[in-house]
């Protein structure tokens, strides 16, 4: 089904991942957003998807966003513009799964492991099977990987805006997503 080119992993992963960036896009106003309701209407359902690639688990996901917007209405006044608010929920959505991944985490080293709750059936129906096969590969890479690669292709970021989002430098942005494509790879190869 995948070649086995890095080059045809990255360009699936780029499909897969713009074919919902495609969905995202399409349901947003072109303006910008003037109040925290326009924003919350035009950014809220991106940024659920954005953290379900990250974390695995819609109603988890549900819970990031909304400490996401929570945290963004506590800030409000202080933000430069609507641009800079989309920056501020993007980077609170990615520090948000890092901490219910780390919650995770410790929590199964007092219980033992657990399978992740299947994807829903409407979270994946409008995928194809090698879309699907992408998007189960993206949950088995370790979190920055993911983080990485969903940032790059869902949320069609450059080096520098992943770097910002995620608090790390455009150098190791780039060899993790190096790295990331060359795990999936193989992740997908063993399926």
């Amino acid at each position: 089904m995948f070649g086995d080119s890095s080059s045809g992993v990255e360009r699936s992963v780029e499909q897969t991942l713009g074919h919902l960036r495609a969905i995202d896009t399409a349901s947003t106003a072109t303006d910008q957003p003037l109040t925290l309701e326009d924003l919350y209407r035009q950014q809220r359902m991106r940024m659920v998807r954005l953290a379900i690639l990250l974390v695995d688990e819609p109603a988890t996901a549900e819970d990031v966003v909304q400490e996401a917007f929570t945290g963004l209405y506590r800030n409000w006044s202080g933000l430069r513009d609507a641009k800079a608010a989309i920056g501020y929920l993007r980077t609170a959505v990615v520090n948000g799964s890092r901490s219910v991944l780390r919650r995770r985490k410790t929590a199964r080293e007092y219980q033992p492991p657990h399978q992740a709750d299947a994807r829903s059936a409407e979270s994946l129906a409008m995928l194809t099977a090698e879309h699907q096969a992408v998007v189960a590969a993206l949950g088995e890479l370790p979190p920055r990987q993911r983080e990485v690669l969903v940032l790059r292709y869902y949320g069609n970021l450059t080096e520098a805006e992943i770097s910002e989002a995620t608090g790390v430098s455009k150098g190791t942005v780039k060899s993790t997503a190096s790295r990331g494509l060359e795990a999936l790879q193989k992740v997908m190869r063993s399926h």
